[in-house]
Order: C-alpha cells, then sequence, then structure tokens
C-alpha cells in the first residue's frame, strides 16, 4: 500500500511502468506517446489550474480545490521528467542539494 513518505517515488514507477502500455489503455501512456510538447502543453494547463485555484481559493473547498490542482500538476511534472528519463531520485537530490541555502543565495549562484 502506497503512504505519504512514498507515494512519489510510488508513482513515479507506475509512470516509469506505463511507458510500454498500451495507449488506448492508460492515459500516462498517451502523454508519453505524445512526447515532450503535448506533456508541457498539460502541465502548463495544470500550472494555470493551480493558480487559478490559489486565486480563488476560500475555506475547506478552497483549500480541496489546491490541493486538488497541485496533485494533478505534480503528476505532469513527474510524467515529464520520465519522458525525458530524469529519475524521481535526481531531483530529490537537487532539492537536497539546495535545502537550507537561501533562495537569493541560490539564484545568484545560477546567475540569473
Amino acid at each position: 500500500m502506497t503512504t505519504p513518505p512514498t507515494v512519489l517515488a510510488d508513482l513515479a514507477r507506475v509512470i516509469h511502468d506505463r511507458r510500454d502500455t498500451d495507449p488506448s489503455r492508460s492515459y500516462t501512456a498517451q502523454l508519453l506517446e505524445g512526447g515532450v510538447e503535448k506533456i508541457a502543453a498539460k502541465l502548463l494547463d495544470e500550472a494555470n489550474e493551480l493558480v487559478e485555484a490559489a486565486r480563488e481559493a476560500v475555506g475547506e473547498s478552497g483549500r480541496a480545490a489546491v490541493t486538488h490542482e497541485a496533485a494533478d500538476l505534480l503528476y505532469h511534472t513527474l510524467v515529464l521528467l520520465e519522458s525525458r528519463g530524469v529519475v524521481l531520485e535526481s531531483l530529490l537530490a537537487e532539492l537536497v542539494r539546495r535545502f537550507g541555502r537561501s533562495g537569493l543565495e541560490e539564484k545568484a549562484s545560477r546567475g540569473a
């Protein structure tokens, strides 16, 4: 059974496994078959939906809508990572590397 501490890793594994699934039987396989452009378009849609939900969030139903849209965004981000061969462990390692470092310091180190 998937638990909060393992759900991202479990989901990344399922997404990876769906790469070889018949696209007529799997939404994930359809996205992967469509390539980065299809996934990116969906990711942008989901990001916009999250922002809109956050703008409109009022009370418990608003928090639930934001949570739902954030989950959609994370899922589609994992699909995009899979499409480019980036494993979740690499993303997590990058977050660990940045953890405890000022966002301003991190941005300056990239010359941005």
